[in-house]
């Protein structure tokens, strides 16, 4: 014992000692230990004790922070030698297709350029910049899925406007669609009408014939987005038959074009209708209103809203007109009112320029449905044209004021077919019903056909 205190008090700053006993590392013995013999016998009474890694912690690498850089864009080969201003003198001439130079924008992104300092100086403006962009991304799918190398090249000249129209469909769709745009020579307007009708498709499962027009075909896609337009047009009407024939002219499978010409056969009424069909035909475009349709509409109509329990007080105190004004189309009407509806711009409330009006039935019992139908409790809007008050075709709707007992449910208004109200010897309504709306509904389920009208 006294040769190892020997030992510690020379080395006890140098060494440490390995026990063979315990095959374990000794701490060496402290300067304080030698000078107090007290605390050294606490030492050794103790025992051999492990070294704690805190005491000697191992060096550690001094991390620097990196903020992420992604990896530069690929260029195409004949430009990866490029400096900043040989890429900015492509961009600037030109020079090369389109799809080839597109690349070298976002490339210069990553060296600190953005978009309007970019077009200061190559003259491309910040949309353009970005559709050129998106659309080479789009033509380098159409390579990756395999697209005929001839639909391919057909956009090699000026194409990045089409192109950029269906970046938003699947690897699948936009080789289709690429396809149909190639063979129908459509321009930037037919390809975002495409794009547009194959992402609403699936959405409108359950509308009238959508089962006849075949997912998989981008012309049947487009084309049941103009069969169901005509739906929103009076029939027979100029605008009706247009968008069918124009649902013709680009469905692919016989299903679609076979429910296309039935609707342009039946024209109301006109040739062989089916037995037990109403031969007249449903003169009021029935629509069921689609969750964010008003949203997506390119222009809207905003109408005045009626209460049935009002009767026609309402009717005739509501606003006449209602319309916008100035650049940011404020809308404007002729008198304060509380209830207001913004419908999309179909053709039947477009058409009203005054007098238009809408009243909210909290069910449908008050149009002339069939009875026992499944729709018959379901809240309605009826818009009528309060311009055109003469009860004249007995084939036309007209809102009407009756009795209660006479109303079916209670309500002081209903809308009666123009024949029977001759009949009643009823000569002048509250107005001519030109649209009724469903409400929005995602639930699948049977939808209203023709001969559901009493």
């Amino acid at each position: 014992m006294l040769s190892l205190t020997l030992i510690n008090t020379t080395h006890a700053h140098h060494h440490q000692f390995f026990n063979p006993t315990t095959t374990t590392i000794l701490k060496p013995l402290t300067s304080p230990s030698l000078h107090h013999p007290h605390h050294h016998h606490q030492h050794h009474s103790a025992g051999p004790r492990p070294i704690s890694a805190s005491l000697n912690p191992p060096p550690q690498q001094q991390r620097v922070y990196q903020p992420f850089r992604p990896p530069p864009s690929p260029l195409p080969s004949q430009f990866r030698s490029l400096d900043i201003a040989g890429r900015l003198d492509i961009l600037a001439n030109r020079l090369g297709p389109w799809f080839e130079y597109a690349p070298l924008i976002p490339s210069l992104f990553q060296e600190g350029f953005t978009p309007p300092s970019l077009e200061e100086v190559t003259g491309i403006s910040g949309v353009e910049q970005n559709r050129l962009v998106v659309a080479a991304k789009v033509r380098d799918s159409l390579i990756q899925s395999k697209t005929d190398p001839d639909v391919v090249a057909a956009f090699d000249m000026g194409g990045a406007e089409l192109l950029y129209e269906i970046r938003l469909l699947s690897a699948a769709e936009r080789s289709a669609a690429a396809e149909f745009i190639v063979r129908n020579k459509f321009d930037a307007r037919g390809a975002q009408d495409l794009a547009r009708a194959m992402k609403d498709f699936p959405r409108r499962r359950g509308d009238k014939g959508w089962e006849k027009f075949e997912y998989k075909s981008p012309g049947d896609c487009l084309s049941f987005m103009y069969y169901r337009k005509s739906r929103e047009h009076r029939n027979p009407s100029e605008q009706r038959t247009a968008a069918l024939e124009q649902a013709m002219s680009v469905a692919e499978t016989e299903k679609a074009k076979g429910a296309i010409l039935e609707e342009l056969e039946w024209k109301g009424g006109e040739g062989n209708g089916k037995e037990g069909q109403v031969q007249d035909g449903v003169r009021v475009p029935v629509v069921r209103l689609k969750m964010g349709e008003v949203a997506q509409a390119s222009s809207v109509a905003v109408l005045p809203v009626c209460r049935v329990e009002e009767r026609e007080r309402e009717v005739l105190e509501a606003p006449w007109q209602c319309k916008s004004e100035g650049e940011f189309g404020l809308v404007v009407a002729d008198k304060g009112w509380a209830r207001w509806v913004v419908l999309p711009g179909w053709e039947p409330v477009l058409g009203l320029s005054s007098g238009g009006v809408v009243v909210a039935f909290p069910d449908a019992r008050a149009l002339p449905w069939k009875v026992n139908r499944w729709y018959k409790e379901e809240a309605i809007l009826v818009v009528a044209d309060r311009g055109r008050k003469e009860v004249v075709e007995d084939e036309g709707f007209y809102m009407v004021a009756v009795d209660a007992d006479d109303a079916g449910g209670g309500y002081g208004l209903k809308v009666e077919r123009g024949r029977r109200l001759k009949e009643m010897g009823v000569e002048e309504s509250l107005g001519t019903v030109v649209l009724v709306v469903r409400p929005p509904k995602e639930e699948i389920e049977d939808r209203l056909s023709d001969d559901d009208w009493e």
